[in-house]
């Protein structure tokens, strides 16, 4: 035993019990699937609970050792390892409990322990006090399941339609219980158990805490015993108890006593019906078919010992302790006695029985003690048990009823006699007949299940029949009432017949019973108009029958004239005292009993209230009001009152009966000019009532106007008298009987909330009436008496500014709020409880609509510009409070949350107000400073916000669900309030902090929020907060295959509580301690996704907006975890999306090891058995349904159609849930008031078809409405699922799915989401979001299979040159196409995204960037052209091929986006061109382009583009779109002129001829001036950098289309040559430039490639016949270009070189290398080009050096070195730099440089060759120093992997090699050319040059003689210094010096050098130079002998 001694935390006395009961509910009352099973297990399981009901362990001394070791020794718990050390505390508060309830110390401990885990729940609570509780819920538990599976048995009252299963299983279980003796455990223990004595017990321990837990136990203990006592009642209902069982529950009622009042309690109440059950033998009568097993089952039949035994028990016993209890069961016996007698086996005593029951008052006791039990009402078998009762003995002892009524008859004549004689009243009488109708009236009239059972009673005889209620079927006969039918009926006709008066009020009582019911009360109102009618006939002299309309009405007439006589002038002082001619007492109980009839009748039945209303004799109301005006009792007037209110039900009689209540001033509203004092109703208040302390005629006349107000409210009343309106009536109401009613006395303390409910109610309704009206805040005037007065405002408007300003009326509202909440807080029972309720209720409703209507009254305030004052509800509510002195009203509204269990309306409208209130946000911070100001208040709204969202009751109704079912009506209006605070929360997070979303939640809201450390609730004190009460509404059921419980159940519910989870996660605030929370301790979203996708075909819309919040969630979490590196966290929810294995479900952590190694070794053996399953991400996309069926268009036959749709747009409005939604009830409204504006005869007859087309709009509308909502839930689900989707793909680490998975993952998305936007029925509204997640799916395939290339892997695969198939890529494809297409011509901004996934599509196929080794030598031409393709090449083909396989559509489609439209998608449409037209090697496309005239409009627009470009270079340019547009454009005209047609075409259409008329090129801005403007973050280009983004694209392509010109390339250059001469100022002034900054070397390096190419001599030729002025012009123009080209050759070859580099390095530090390549490369450009420019003048000068032309002055100084030593000519002499030409030193300079430059160059390419081919060696320092030129930012290197690492350092080793091959080809060409120049110039000067002295004065002229003809053939040369004025001035000493110079400068060093290039480099690249050649002819010049 000490083994097995381990505690069970969750106490054997409490959470088995609790599952037990929850799996009996769970089988029989909600009919779970798979349930039986688990009931029979459970069953089997707690037997012996059952076997020794409520039996506790017992104490023992081994367990009493056991737990007083615990503190020292520990003790073991279930579930958990080792043992466990528990406090002294705890023990000794066991051994209490075990001695308090008698149980084992292991129980008591248990329970301790359960009740310390569940503390939480019961805030406010010890452990010992929840313990308490938990001992008495087990119990309740057990007696719950016990009554529950009695219920389920087979039987022959009732049946719940279980399955047989169910059913067979219950019975068999219960029998066994039965046999047990259960019968006498139930007595025993409800004889027992006792809450005054178990408090008493309790109290000595301190077992009782606070007021709601004493309630809580003793509510406990109530309902375990009446739960005992309802299953024995089941049983006996169900089947008959056993004789000893019988005899036992007869023994029971013996001792059974009543309450103070008489009554029963509902316990003892249970058992006497079940008693009559066990007693009744009527179902034997009926024929059903079960009846002969039944037969056969019943002791009272088979077993004779039973009757006789029962019997005598019944009769022969010693007297009961309830002698009336004794009568009721003597009866019951008597009855069955009787119908026992019609069978053999009965016997005859019934007739003494039967007196025995009626000598002990059975009717009287029955109406005492068994009506007055409340829990009769509330149990239907109980009431039709009672009605057979009562039927039965009027049914089968007629003669006993008929002695009854003899004795009545007798008596009555005895009264009568001794009233004659004043004598004293009988002795003897009795009044059974009396109590017997009294009882039928009591017990008929009410009727809360509506089975209006009193119809038995009435039989439609053929007099009678009412063809509506009762026809005859055709013609048919109407069938024969059943006997007992007609018997009954007798009874009601005959006891009205010569009715003796003793009788008379009772006979009135029992029909007003009788006729509770629509039908029976118009049976009843035939009985009195007959029953007049015919007795008038024939007895002439009596008017009818006493009970009868004609009697009763004439007799009012009559008291109404006598009274009248008696009425006395109002000014008479004795007007107060009753006259003598009065009524009397017993006239007065007859009056009021046959008003309360007529009442009742009226009430029910319509046809009788328009028939007595409209009858001409006996005008009931006018003589009802006339009684009023009379010296009657004030309860006469409120009886009258009350009937009065009855007619006013019909809204034909509620009009007229205002007149007439007006013109009777029954509430005076007119003052008679003399008279002195008030009259009417407010006096009787005032004087009578009050003086009396009761308040009758107050209350009917609240009730009166309670109903009149809701069937009518005319607006004239009293028009002509006084003003007219409402006005006086409402006064009354506020002024004297609401604003008064806390002051006043009463006798009976429960009127007091009657009379304030009654006001509060008609207050409610003028406000929930009232629609503020422009027109109710402007003062009108109205004529009276011939003065002009101010009108009364309508009712509601008056009381909304009460409300709205801090009246008395406010303030008694808000004290009745806390006197409510503080009577609550007793959570005991007092007089008016249920009244005082209802009014709260009325106060909370009336803020609820103030804050509803406020802002449409304020605003139609503002704009009338009236002098009211109003202030917001809102604030009036922060007022402080008069009773506390604290500003308390918001928090005592909020109070009523704590009493939702009892008061859920009162709670939901709590609810509403505070969600009302939380949408001002400077009010929220003020609440939760009230909220948390005092400690044990804050907890209180914190477990009434938690117990309202915990409430397990709620359910989720349909919009019009019934509300008949109270029940359903209650769960409706909780589930109501749950949805309110989610809204309440989710309103609340949007606003500042602190707000009280944050303090409901849980957060911290006086230190910062994010500081928050969220817990478990119960964990270091942590209280439970609505976060864990949402948490716990959504992971019900997530363990289970099923999924969360809430999806399904409560769909709308669900949907919130997922947002607020969402809200929490995505507020930065909130985010660290919701995600850490959810993460570690709920394991919340692997929990909820792996449910997913919820499916609800009954509310798609909800099921999605669930998933949408999941996943925007999971989309953060997957962030974080991904930023924050908790790597297992981001796996776990990776894997659970895109595995397409199946998952192992819920292992624990424990158990997955072993199973993945057996699952991965079986994986490997058995390749193909392992079935796959969709990916989760797939299977969500598949519960988007991508159709939506759309609404039809409206079929109209009145209406036209453009006005409905106008005004449907008209009534539209935004709801809270954002979505636009036409508000149904606003347009029936409109609809309605035009269908009634209608005129005439013709419109009267179309009305009900108009009404029916009204009615087909609303429908249609209502369709719309949810079309809207349908498809904003689609879309923001597929926007959820695209994020969720891009995050995975972006932020998580790459290496989480490795890169064949990853390109699948991507392929199967692509493919699946292709599939379901293409289909036909696809909504357009979806494809937007589709082609933004087409995008990025593209750009990660894209990326993921470079990515995959660069490391080398998959270049070999067969398959295709990646892990994903050449096949799939080209599905892929085709699908984008298709989608492109599909589009058609709409939706150009969603090709934009589709656009750019093809760009990234195409990208695939580009082939990456080769190292450029330099070793293409070896190879033969043959071998390269015989090499095998490359995948690259051969999937760029079968792209192509599927792109020209769509044709023209295509090309269409891309070319109309490319010239026309948004500028997204026309700079991706013209990137798509550029990409396609770069891979179409047949040039089908540029066909297209050029045939369709699309390039030439693309041409034409730059024209147009010029305006918007010069506004780009303003200071402050407005938007840089048309920058990059021209980009775009002249990226793909560049494109175009690669091709030689493509460039032929662009001339053509005339490109350079729009170039040359676009003046943008000359608005070169100020370089200073912006400098100062530059853009602080960086992404505005300055000026001049936007400028060059103009120039050089223009550059680049003129450079293309010179290059591609090959045939035309006169006339290419002809243009060019125009469009740089028509810009020359600009031109020059950029050839000059004085700041040579990155930039400018980039244009320069362009710009003199297209003066190299078009700047000679005789280009100007061939563009034809051009008149000789122009030309001498453009000549000067191109001599200037050649000028200006010399001298930068000059400053960049020599002098400003090495300071320009220094420069670049000094203004980037950090990528300084960077830079200085770039701009050695630009350099290197600029001077080849230049040297290549000077090539081609000499060459075209002359083939032969003697004639060439010289560029160079003939002097071999070099310019400055880099000592600085010499000064720079061009600086000194700034006027002589352009006269005189560049030196030809400059030249030689440029050649050493170049040389020197090659060495440098081709060591730093072999080096990072080196470094390329053994990367993998590389230190990580180096790594990263690579790295760092490709990552931004400084810690950007750190933070990527080494695999990246690696790839990046390789891409920028690439770069490298190849910058530097750039530059040894530039170098190479430049020394080659170099050489070429310097030969030239050497050769003329040292050979052919005749040098000049000053002396010779012929030689000028010969010289200028011979220069000029140079001048004319070639162009005016000399002005560049070719022989002009300069040369001529050459001596010989200059040559002689040439010489000297040059042959110094081109020393044997630099020729070995020269040399040396040629073999490294030329020889290398298969080029053969010429500078071997050069050297040797330069070499042979200078060594020449002088001549």
């Amino acid at each position: 035993m000490a083994a097995q001694m381990a505690v069970n935390s969750g106490a054997s006395l409490w959470g088995p019990l609790k599952e037990l009961w929850e799996t009996v509910d769970g089988a029989v009352l909600r009919r779970l699937p798979e349930s039986v099973h688990l009931l029979d297990l459970q069953l089997k399981k707690h037997k012996p609970n059952f076997l020794s009901l409520y039996k506790n362990p017992p104490k023992s001394a081994e367990q009493r050792e056991k737990v007083r070791k615990a503190s020292t020794e520990g003790i073991a718990i279930q579930g958990q390892q080792g043992s466990r050390l528990l406090p002294e505390q705890l023990l000794s508060e066991a051994f209490i409990l075990s001695d308090l309830f008698d149980i084992g110390e292991l129980a008591a401990l248990e329970l301790l322990l359960a009740g310390e885990q569940q503390q939480p729940h019961f805030p406010g609570l010890t452990r010992g006090l929840v313990a308490v509780l938990l001992y008495w819920d087990g119990k309740l538990c057990v007696a719950n399941a016990l009554r529950t599976l009695i219920q389920s048995r087979h039987g022959k009252t009732f049946t719940l339609d279980l399955s047989g299963e169910l059913v067979a299983l219950t019975t068999r279980f219960t029998d066994e219980l039965m046999i047990q003796g259960l019968t006498k455990r139930i007595l025993t223990l409800v004889s027992e158990i006792n809450v005054t004595h178990e408090f008493e017990r309790l109290q000595k321990e301190r077992g009782l805490g606070n007021e709601k837990h004493r309630k809580e136990v003793s509510d406990l203990i109530k309902e375990s015993r009446q739960a005992l006592a309802d299953s024995l009642f089941s049983w006996t209902c169900q089947s008959p108890l056993s004789k000893d069982d019988t005899l036992a529950l007869i023994g029971h009622l013996e001792t059974v006593t009543a309450q103070a009042d008489g009554s029963l309690d509902s316990v003892s109440l249970a058992l006497v019906m079940g008693l009559l059950y066990c007693l009744d033998v009527r179902f034997v009568e009926q024929g059903t078919e079960d009846r002969e097993d039944l037969i056969q089952t019943l002791p009272l039949l088979t077993d004779r010992q039973y009757v006789a035994a029962v019997h005598s028990r019944l009769m022969d016993g010693q007297p009961w302790k309830l002698p009336g209890l004794q009568a009721v069961c003597r009866l019951a016996w008597a009855l069955s006695l009787r119908v026992l007698s019609q069978l053999p086996q009965g016997c005859e005593a019934d007739e003494a029985v039967a007196d025995q029951a009626l000598l002990g008052d059975v009717f009287l006791f029955m109406k005492e003690g068994i009506l007055g039990c409340e829990s009769l009402a509330q149990e239907e078998f109980y009431i039709r048990r009672l009605h057979s009762l009562i039927t039965d003995f009027l049914a089968l002892m007629p003669m006993k009823v008929k002695q009854l009524r003899n004795r009545a008859d007798e008596d009555a004549r005895l009264v009568h006699m001794s009233l004659q004689m004043d004598s004293e009243l009988p002795s003897s009488l009795r009044k059974d007949l009396d109590h017997l109708m009294v009882l039928i009236g009591e017990f008929y009239s009410k009727d809360s299940f509506g089975l209006e059972l009193g119809l038995e009673f009435w039989c439609h005889t053929e007099s009678l029949q009412h063809t509506s209620l009762h026809g005859s079927y055709l013609g048919m006969a109407p069938q024969r009432p059943p006997h007992k039918q007609v018997v009954l009926s007798k009874f009601v006709r005959q006891m009205g017949d010569l009715l003796p008066s003793t009788l008379y009020v009772s006979y009135l009582r029992m029909l007003k019973g009788l006729s509770n019911g629509p039908q029976c009360a118009h049976y009843a109102f035939s009985l009195l108009k007959t029953n007049g009618a015919t007795r008038s006939d024939n007895i002439q002299g009596i008017s009818g029958s006493p009970v009868s309309w004609e009697r009763f009405f004439h007799s009012l007439m009559l008291y109404h004239e006598n009274l009248w006589r008696d009425f006395p002038n109002p000014d008479a002082s004795q007007y107060r005292h009753p006259s003598p001619r009065g009524i009397t007492q017993r006239e007065l109980e007859g009056l009021t009993s046959f008003l309360q009839l007529l009442t009742t009748i009226i009430t029910w039945s319509e046809n009788a209230r328009l028939a007595l209303c409209e009858h001409p004799q006996w005008t009931p109301v006018v003589v009802m009001l006339g009684l009023l005006q009379c010296s009657v009792p004030p309860v006469l007037k409120a009886e009258l009152l009350h009937c009065l209110a009855a007619f006013g039900k019909s809204p034909e009689v509620a009009a007229s009966l205002w007149q007439s209540l007006e013109y009777t001033q029954i509430l005076q509203t007119v003052r008679a000019p003399g008279q002195r004092q008030a009259a009417g109703i407010e006096v009787e208040l005032n004087e009578i009532e009050s003086s009396s302390e009761e308040y009758p005629l107050t209350r009917g006349f609240c009730h009166l106007i309670s109903t009149l107000v809701e069937s009518s409210l005319p607006v004239n009343l009293g028009a002509g008298r006084r003003v007219p309106g409402f006005q006086p009536y409402l006064s009354f109401l506020r002024d004297s009987v609401f604003l008064p009613f806390p002051t006043r006395a009463y006798r009976r303390p429960a009127e007091k909330w009657e009379v304030v409910d009654g006001v509060l109610e008609v207050f409610h309704k003028l406000l929930r009436e009232y629609k503020p009206q422009p027109s109710d805040f402007v003062q009108e005037l109205v004529e009276l008496q011939g003065e002009q007065v101010a009108a009364h405002k309508p009712p509601g408007h008056s009381i909304m500014f009460h409300l709205l300003n801090d009246s008395p009326m406010l303030a008694l509202c808000l004290s009745l709020l806390e006197e409510g909440v503080r009577q609550l807080d007793t959570y005991g029972p007092f007089p008016g409880k249920k009244h005082l309720e209802s009014a709260v209720l009325r106060c909370l409703c009336l803020l609820d609509l103030a804050l509803q209507k406020e802002v449409v009254f304020m605003d139609l305030l503002r704009e009338s510009q009236a002098s009211m004052l109003v202030s917001p509800l809102e604030q009036l509510l922060q007022g402080v409070s008069p009773q506390t002195l604290r500003a308390d009203h918001i928090v005592n509204i909020a109070r009523y949350l704590y009493h939702s269990s009892s008061n859920p309306e009162a709670a939901f409208q709590s609810a509403k107000i505070l969600r009302r209130i939380a949408n001002y946000p400077n009010i929220q911070t003020r609440l939760v400073g009230d909220f948390t100001h005092d400690q044990s208040v804050s907890e209180k709204l914190m477990a009434g916000f938690v117990e309202c969202l915990d409430s397990e009751e709620a359910e989720e109704g349909t919009e019009n669900g019934d509300d008949s079912d109270s029940q359903n009506k209650v769960a409706r209006i909780r589930h109501e309030t749950q949805i309110h605070m989610l809204n309440l929360l989710i309103t609340s997070l949007d606003l500042k902090t602190p707000n009280l979303a944050l303090y409901l939640l849980g957060y911290e809201v006086k230190k910062p929020v994010s500081s928050t450390n969220l817990q478990d609730p119960g964990v270091l004190g942590c209280p439970r907060s609505c976060l864990h009460a949402i948490l716990s509404l959504l992971q019900r059921g997530t363990e289970k295959r099923s999924g969360p419980v809430l999806t399904q159940q409560a769909p709308h519910l669900a949907e919130l509580c997922y947002q607020v989870i969402y809200q929490l996660c995505a507020c930065p605030d909130t985010s660290g301690p919701t995600m850490r929370y959810l993460r570690t301790s709920q394991d919340f979203l692997f929990s909820h996704l792996q449910h997913l996708p919820f499916i609800l075909p009954s509310n798609q819309i909800a099921a999605l907006s669930q998933m949408s919040w999941l996943m925007k969630t999971a989309a953060i979490e997957l962030r974080v975890t991904s930023l924050n590196r908790q790597r297992s966290h981001t796996q776990r929810l990776v894997s659970l999306l895109l595995d397409d294995q199946p998952h192992t479900q819920h292992t624990a952590d424990g158990e997955s090891g072993m199973e993945e190694e057996t699952r991965s070794v079986s994986g490997f053996l058995h390749f193909d058995t392992v079935s796959k399953v969709r990916r989760k991400l797939l299977s969500v996309l598949d519960a988007i349904d991508f159709s939506q069926d759309m609404p039809e268009l409206l079929q109209l036959d009145f209406f036209e159609r453009t006005q409905i749709e106008q005004v449907i747009s008209n009534c539209e409005h935004i709801n809270e849930q954002g979505h636009t939604v036409c508000n149904v009830k606003l347009l029936h409204r409109v609809l309605v008031a035009e269908v009634n504006a209608l005129q005439g005869i013709a419109a009267i007859g179309q009305r009900p078809l108009l009404m029916e087309e009204v009615n087909s709009i609303l429908q249609q509308v209502v369709e719309r409405n949810r079309v809207r909502q349908s498809l904003s839930a689609k879309r923001h689900a597929l926007r959820s699922w695209r994020s969720l989707v891009e995050t995975l793909l972006t932020a998580c680490p790459a290496d989480l799915i490795p890169t064949d998975d990853r390109q699948l993952i991507i392929r199967d998305l692509l493919l699946d989401l292709h599939e379901k936007v293409l289909s036909e029925e696809a909504v357009g509204e979806l494809m937007p979001i589709v082609a933004g997640a087409v995008f990025t799916l593209t750009a990660h395939l894209s990326q993921s299979v470079l990515s995959e290339q660069q490391q080398g892997a998959g270049l070999e695969a067969s398959s295709g040159f990646a892990s994903i198939a050449n096949s799939a890529l080209h599905l892929i494809l085709r699908k984008l196409l298709d989608f492109i297409l599909s589009t058609g011509g709409g939706y150009q901004r969603l090709r934009a995204h589709l656009y750019g996934s093809l760009l990234y599509y195409l990208q695939i196929a580009q082939k990456p960037e080769e190292p450029d080794t330099l070793q293409t030598a070896g190879k033969a031409m043959w071998e390269r052209l015989t090499a095998p393709k490359d995948g690259f090449s051969k999937l760029q083909r079968e792209n192509l091929a599927i792109i020209e396989s769509y044709g023209k559509a295509l090309m269409e489609v891309v070319c109309r986006d490319a010239c026309d439209g948004h500028e997204i998608s026309r700079m991706l449409a013209l990137a798509v061109l550029d990409q396609i037209l770069s891979i179409d090697r047949q040039n089908q496309w540029l066909v297209y382009v050029c045939n369709s005239g699309y390039l030439r409009s693309l041409v034409e627009s730059l024209r147009q583009d010029d305006s918007a470009l010069q506004s780009l270079l303003a200071p402050q340019p407005p938007l840089l779109k048309p920058l990059y547009i021209y980009e775009s454009k002249m990226a793909l005209l560049t494109r175009v002129a690669k091709t030689g047609q493509g460039a032929v075409e662009l001339l053509r259409c005339g490109l350079v001829a729009q170039l040359i008329e676009c003046q943008v090129f000359d608005m070169i801005p100020d370089s200073d001036a912006h400098r100062m403007m530059r853009d602080p973050s960086g992404f505005i280009p300055s000026p001049m950098d936007r400028y060059r983004q103009i120039l050089l694209p223009t550059l680049r392509l003129f450079q293309v289309i010179l290059t591609s010109t090959t045939m035309n390339h006169q006339q290419g250059a002809a243009q060019v040559l125009q469009w740089l001469i028509m810009h020359a100022d600009t031109i020059q002034s950029l050839l000059r430039c004085q700041e040579l900054s990155m930039g400018a070397l980039q244009e320069l390096s362009l710009l003199t490639g297209i003066i190299s190419k078009t700047a000679l001599p005789g280009a100007l030729e061939t563009g034809g016949e051009v008149n000789s002025a122009v030309l001498m012009e453009f000549q000067g123009h191109i001599n200037r270009f050649q000028r200006l080209c010399l001298t930068l050759l000059g400053r960049l070859a020599g002098s400003e070189r090495e300071r320009l580099l220094k420069k670049a390095e000094i203004a980037a530090p950090g990528d300084s290398a960077e830079r200085r390549v770039e701009m050695e490369v630009a350099m290197q450009q600029v001077c080849a080009n230049i040297i290549e420019y000077c090539q081609t003048l000499l060459h075209q000068s002359s083939d032969q050096a003697q004639f060439s032309i010289c560029l160079f002055s003939p002097s071999g100084s070099e310019p400055a070195g880099r000592d600085g030593g010499r000064a720079d000519l061009s600086s000194t002499l700034p006027s002589m730099a352009y006269s005189r030409a560049p030196s030809l030193g400059l030249v030689l300079y440029l050649l050493k440089n170049s040389t020197a430059d090659f060495f440098r160059f081709h060591q730093s390419h072999r080096q990072s060759l080196g470094k390329l081919q053994t990367l993998d060696q590389l230190p990580p320092e180096e790594l990263k120093e690579l790295c760092q030129g490709l990552v931004l930012g400084p810690g950007g290197v750190e933070k990527i992997s080494s695999v990246q690492r690696s790839l990046l350092a390789k891409r920028r080793l690439v770069q490298l090699i190849n910058n530097r091959a750039k530059l040894l080809s530039l170098c190479s060409y430049v020394i080659e050319t170099c050489l070429f120049v310097l030969w030239r110039h050497l050769e003329y000067y040292l050979l052919h040059c005749t040098p000049t002295d000053p002396k010779d004065s012929l030689m000028p002229g010969a010289s200028l003689y011979r220069s000029r003809l140079t001048d004319d053939s070639f162009g005016g040369l000399q002005a560049s210094g070719g022989r002009g004025i300069s040369l001529s001035r050459v001596s010989r000493q200059d040559l002689d010096l040439l010489k000297s110079d040059m042959a110094a400068g081109f020393g044997e060093a630099l020729q070995r050098k020269l040399l040396e290039v040629e073999g490294l480099y030329s020889q290398v690249r298969s080029r053969y130079t010429f500078i071997q050649a050069l050297v040797r002819r330069i070499r042979g010049l200078l060594r020449q002998p002088k001549s």
